[in-house]
């Protein structure tokens, strides 16, 4: 853990932020298997990208539960529950993600969380069994669930 002085995180932000992160991963694995599962042409998330450029589905719809809005070089998926999901996809299209996207799904959820952007990053960096850092910031699931997001 890092220590609470200067730009890094306070220590007692981390576990919060841990529960944040763990939270997402949960999350995009949940949404990826229902929107899948609903939309059999999908073998991975990015495929909707491919689908919105082609014209078989509209930009913004409902799958599996969850709405879905395709952006540039992602989508956001909102559960039942309004709770958000936004991801941006690689060229190889694998799910990759900001802290900036990790505060916004911390403040959908049903009792919003608010850990400062230095205890996510942090809480990300130390997840090293789950995330890999794609580029500076970016994470994407790289553990056990990585085949299931």
């Amino acid at each position: 853990m890092r220590d609470s002085g200067g730009a890094d995180a306070p220590t007692h932000d981390i576990p919060a932020a841990r529960d944040v992160v763990l939270g997402f991963i949960a999350a995009l694995g949940a949404a990826g298997a229902a929107v899948r599962e609903s939309v059999p042409s999908l073998e991975r998330l990015a495929d909707l990208l491919v689908l919105v450029r082609s014209g078989e589905i509209s930009r913004k719809g409902r799958a599996g539960g969850y709405a879905y809005a395709v952006h540039g070089l992602g989508c956001r998926l909102t559960s039942p529950d309004g709770i958000d999901i936004d991801v941006d996809f690689t060229a190889d299209g694998t799910e990759v993600f900001d802290v900036w996207r990790l505060r916004c799904h911390a403040r959908s959820l049903p009792t919003p969380a608010d850990p400062s952007a230095e205890s996510l990053r942090s809480a990300a960096e130390e997840l090293t069994d789950l995330l890999t850092e794609v580029r500076p910031g970016w994470f994407a699931v790289s553990g056990p669930s990585a085949g299931h997001v």
